[in-house]
């Protein structure tokens, strides 16, 4: 696998990694965003995550697609969730794999700051008092 794409099932981070192997990799870099208990002084006890899903695959294509273009990298995979998930759960993975270090972590983090600026999903959290609130991630 390779690119990026949106995902109601959990992520299997696992074997993400192992899709990013390749003979000319020296580093593999990788990142996982996670649900946290809290946010801004508030505590979270879970997150739900809706997308205009053509547009945020297009969107989130063309980011893998730019870093593709300005790092020296063997493969990116970038994934997010949709629907709702529990704490500690994965939201967002993303993996570069390269035959340099710096490289590898340079396109990971351009991917991942990119994907949350521009891929059109949306966060609601779920505070222990019972309210929740619509977040842009």
């Amino acid at each position: 696998m390779d690119g990026f794409s949106i995902s109601a099932a959990p992520i299997d981070a696992a074997r993400l990694q192992r899709g990013l192997e390749a003979a000319g990799v020296g580093a593999v870099v990788c990142f996982e965003g996670r649900v946290r208990d809290h946010n801004d002084g508030r505590a979270v006890h879970a997150l739900s995550y809706q997308a205009y899903v053509e547009l945020a695959q297009a969107e989130g294509q063309r980011i893998v697609d730019e870093a593709r273009s300005c790092f020296p990298v063997e493969r990116i995979v970038c994934v997010h969730r949709i629907g709702d998930l529990a704490l500690g759960e994965v939201a967002v993975w993303a993996g570069v794999s390269a035959g340099h270090r710096a490289a590898a972590f340079d396109a990971c983090r351009y991917v991942i700051d990119q994907v949350k600026a521009r891929v059109p999903i949306w966060k609601r959290e779920h505070y222990v008092e019972g309210d929740s609130e619509w977040l842009h991630p």
